[in-house]
């Protein structure tokens, strides 16, 4: 349910940007997400449209990146992408990681008309 209040959030930022650069309509909107994040893309949709409603953002449409999850191993220093669950490192089997990138989320860009 958390991405009720996230999506009330990315309204808040695109009317923030479309009213300080004069839009008539927002159009599309670009967001980056984590692989690690929780941050479910059907759900924000879903809010979107509610949330929306009656804005110079209603029909905007949102395009989501998803970006992989990133970390690094301290024991070797490999860096390593992961798919589903928590692994150790492919090099020498370390648990000991960091995240390197995964747990983004962001409005990258938002495309508006004059």
């Amino acid at each position: 349910m958390h991405e009720l209040s996230v999506t009330e959030n990315i309204l808040d930022i695109a009317l923030s940007h479309a009213n300080t650069n004069h839009a008539k309509r927002v159009t599309d909107i670009y967001l980056v997400i984590g692989r690690l994040s929780s941050i479910v893309d059907d759900s924000v949709q879903l809010y979107w449209d509610f949330v929306s409603e009656g804005s110079i953002c209603e029909a905007a449409k949102l395009h989501f990146e998803r970006k992989p999850a990133v970390f690094r191993c301290q024991d070797c220093g490999s860096e390593y992408q992961i798919d589903s669950d928590l692994t150790p490192c492919p090099t020498c089997n370390s648990f000991r990681t960091i995240i390197i990138s995964g747990e983004e989320f962001f409005v990258d860009s938002i495309e508006i008309e004059k």
